[in-house]
């Protein structure tokens, strides 16, 4: 599927972005030129050589909060999605074997998370647990992982009813040989994609809550965090809120075209895909055979 994924224009652009992306949580506090929360006398300056990116109301360089609150943000959307997917995908495949109980008590507890509004939900037990980044998206990844149930659990339906897993349960063999064995990887790809676009959401809800405050409290940057400090100083700065909201949509974006990319490569438009390249160069091969001939 790797391969795959590469072998598409968009999928080798969204790698692309999210390795930028990634590197910049992990570099980028190494990388600041400036103190991210040291303060200047020159405040709400206009970008120049010593600030590339201005200077904020308390005169802290732009630039400097921006690639170090890159590492929380990314962090905290990988939060959302690994809670998510354990939260999410183990009860989704159990759900086809262990029996009605177990199948109805799981489906009524995704129902609920799904009509429980995350956000107000995450301002709440944030407030009761305390504020900080790993309580709120460990709430905030069990609140999505319905979306890893029902994909999970869509796809373990599929398989649960084919010929040789049904074979395989009358030869004796246990679910959790089969959910290894043959389930496991014909979900892959859909998990996959379903954790491809959760990672765009976490960063949406990560910068969502950031902006209120949430998670990660002030002076500590963040990007949503820039973005809600930015919004009292418009007026000075029209333009200062553009770089966090391009690194944000750029993110989510790659999220977006990676998950497309799986979505592209798997199931039958994978082998559709890899039986057009190998015809494609099946016929650049006989192309000189043919020129040979003709002479």
């Amino acid at each position: 599927m790797v391969r795959r994924v590469f072998a598409l224009r968009t999928g080798k652009l969204a790698v692309g972005i999210l390795v930028f992306i990634a590197m910049l949580a992990i570099l980028g506090p190494i990388l600041a030129p400036h103190d991210p929360l040291g303060s200047t006398a020159t405040t709400l300056a206009g970008p120049s050589g010593k600030h590339w990116l201005g200077t904020d109301y308390l005169g802290r360089d732009v630039f400097s909060r921006l690639l170090a609150g890159s590492r929380a943000s990314v962090v905290g959307s990988v939060e959302v999605a690994l809670v998510a997917l354990v939260v999410g995908v183990i009860p989704g495949l159990l759900s086809v074997y262990l029996g009605r109980v177990f199948e109805w008590v799981s489906l009524r507890l995704a129902d609920t998370l799904i009509a429980l509004p995350f956000l107000v939900f995450a301002v709440a037990v944030t407030a009761l647990l305390g504020n900080g980044i790993t309580q709120a998206m460990f709430v905030v990844g069990v609140l999505v992982s319905p979306l890893f149930f029902r994909v999970s659990r869509a796809a373990t339906l599929s398989v649960a009813r084919s010929q040789y897993v049904e074979l395989a349960l009358i030869s004796g063999a246990s679910v959790g040989w089969i959910v290894r064995r043959h389930a496991w990887v014909k979900v892959l790809p859909a998990i996959a994609v379903a954790l491809a676009q959760t990672m765009g959401v976490g960063f949406i809800i990560v910068s969502s809550l950031t902006f209120l405050g949430i998670g990660v409290q002030p002076p500590a940057p963040t990007w949503g965090g820039l973005l809600a400090s930015d919004l009292n100083y418009l007026h000075f700065q029209p333009y200062a809120p553009v770089a966090p909201a391009v690194v944000i949509m750029a993110t989510v974006w790659g999220c977006n075209l990676l998950a497309d990319a799986i979505r592209d490569v798997s199931g039958e438009n994978g082998r559709a895909l890899v039986n057009s390249r190998k015809a494609r160069s099946n016929r650049l091969a006989a192309q000189p055979l043919l020129v040979e001939s003709s002479r």
